[in-house]
């Protein structure tokens, strides 16, 4: 009888606690469900232009429900408060790296500083704990990017890439093309990027003319370009044969000063430009100079220019795919021609990026099947990188699990390959020898990605 009780009285009591622990999680659950206003934490370091136009502004505007700025950080104390008042936030502002990491303990880090850099910051951000968002190029040599590699297999943090173009819809459509085997099997790539007299000029103008710095335009530049073949192709690159030369900007001016506000030959230059007419990059630079010294309106022919402004490369692709590439600085008008060819045909685009939408409001494919008519295929235009801004901003803040139908998000290899055709590219045009990219780091190029 006394056994029976206590079954009983055990069973009750098994019950009563099932149903209390049922009740607490039901509850936990709901408050967690019904209270689900935890934001994640983000700090950007580098708080340029690029950094608060790309991914400060427009993120606190954009996502302010669901992430918090809490931490700025720059080596201009000026330059980060500014940062601070342009993008309306609370958070602290530090010029000590390490000090903010330690205080703000972050989820993301963004990383906007100047390219050779952002290994430091990438590497140290996953080693204090948060996940990686950089700015492309993810870095400027084979050696800083096998350690940032080895850095996020070491800590189990992830790194973002900003490859920003995958977005756009007129990308994305040559990538959907492509797949459906619109000209079957692509054999070779025809690949031509020209940059105008207006923006091409910039990165003569700024810390980039300094290959230190950028690794120079095929690293900074190209390395865009690389990742959109790299995922277009859906291939990885397996050798580059690149020249290469200055022989526009820099040296080769006749005048030159130290920056165009305190230049001499202002009316006579074509290349003069007065950057207090713009004022978030007075704001942002002349208003802080005082701190660093940077000068954003340097001359365009200072001697001290050591990057290329014309280049020309091979491109030879694991899947068998040959690539013609080639980037002009200087040209009358900005935009690209690329022209994909394939055993059925040839898809190809003329595209003129002129900073704001054309008048025609879209963009055009040209397919032409071996043994049929041509399509002009019209995709609709859009502001930010032809509309790959927003959406990439949206995968990684709103929608970081949502479904990548079409491999857009790029990850640390994808950073890696891209800028490793770029870092051959440079060795081959100094050295005038092919450059193996297996010979770089320990990535070993896949004839057909695995995703």
């Amino acid at each position: 009888m006394e056994s029976q009780e206590n079954n009983l009285n055990r069973r009750a009591f098994l019950q009563q606690t099932s149903l209390a622990s049922a009740g607490l999680l039901m509850a936990n659950l709901s408050e967690t469900l019904g209270n689900n206003t935890t934001k994640r934490k983000v700090a950007m370091v580098g708080t340029g232009h690029r950094g608060t136009g790309m991914w400060g502004t427009p993120v606190v505007k954009e996502f302010g429900d669901v992430i918090e700025f809490v931490g700025l950080c720059d080596i201009n104390p000026g330059r980060a408060e500014t940062a601070k008042q342009f993008l309306g936030v609370n958070c602290n502002v530090y010029t000590d790296f390490e000090k903010m990491m330690k205080e703000t303990k972050p989820d993301l880090l963004i990383v906007t500083t100047v390219d050779a850099t952002h290994d430091k910051f990438i590497i140290r951000g996953m080693e204090l704990g948060a996940d990686i968002i950089t700015e492309k190029p993810m870095t400027t040599d084979e050696g800083k990017c096998q350690a940032i590699l080895d850095a996020e297999k070491r800590t189990g943090k992830k790194v973002t890439v900003t490859f920003n173009y995958r977005y756009s819809p007129h990308r994305q459509k040559i990538y959907e093309l492509l797949r459906e085997g619109a000209i079957g099997k692509v054999t070779s790539v025809d690949f031509h990027w020209y940059l105008d007299t207006r923006h091409g000029a910039d990165y003569f103008r700024r810390w980039h003319r300094l290959r230190e710095n950028s690794g120079s335009l095929w690293v900074h530049k190209a390395s865009h370009h690389f990742d959109l073949l790299n995922w277009w192709l859906e291939s990885e690159p397996e050798s580059v044969y690149a020249q290469a030369s200055l022989e526009h900007y820099g040296k080769n001016g006749e005048k030159r000063g130290n920056n165009c506000r305190s230049c001499d030959y202002k009316s006579s230059c074509n290349f003069y430009w007065d950057i207090t007419k713009d004022t978030r990059l007075t704001k942002l630079y002349v208003e802080n100079e005082k701190h660093d010294g940077y000068l954003r309106d340097g001359c365009v022919f200072k001697e001290d220019i050591n990057i290329f402004d014309k280049m020309a490369a091979t491109i030879h692709y694991a899947n068998g795919v040959n690539v013609a590439y080639s980037l002009t600085t200087y040209s009358p008008y900005e935009g690209y021609r690329i022209a994909f060819n394939g055993t059925k045909g040839r898809l190809e685009a003329w595209i003129k990026e002129s900073g704001k939408m054309t008048i025609e409001n879209y963009d055009e494919l040209m397919l032409s099947r071996n043994f049929g008519d041509i399509e002009y295929i019209k995709i609709q235009q859009a502001e930010g990188h032809g509309g790959g801004d927003a959406r990439l901003r949206d995968k990684i803040f709103r929608n970081p699990t949502a479904k990548d139908t079409y491999r857009q998000a790029a990850g640390s290899r994808d950073g890696a390959m891209a800028i490793l055709v770029g870092i051959a590219a440079r060795k081959s045009s100094d050295t005038g020898q092919p450059v193996k990219i297996a010979s770089l780091t320990d990535l070993k190029p896949l004839a057909v990605k695995s995703y």
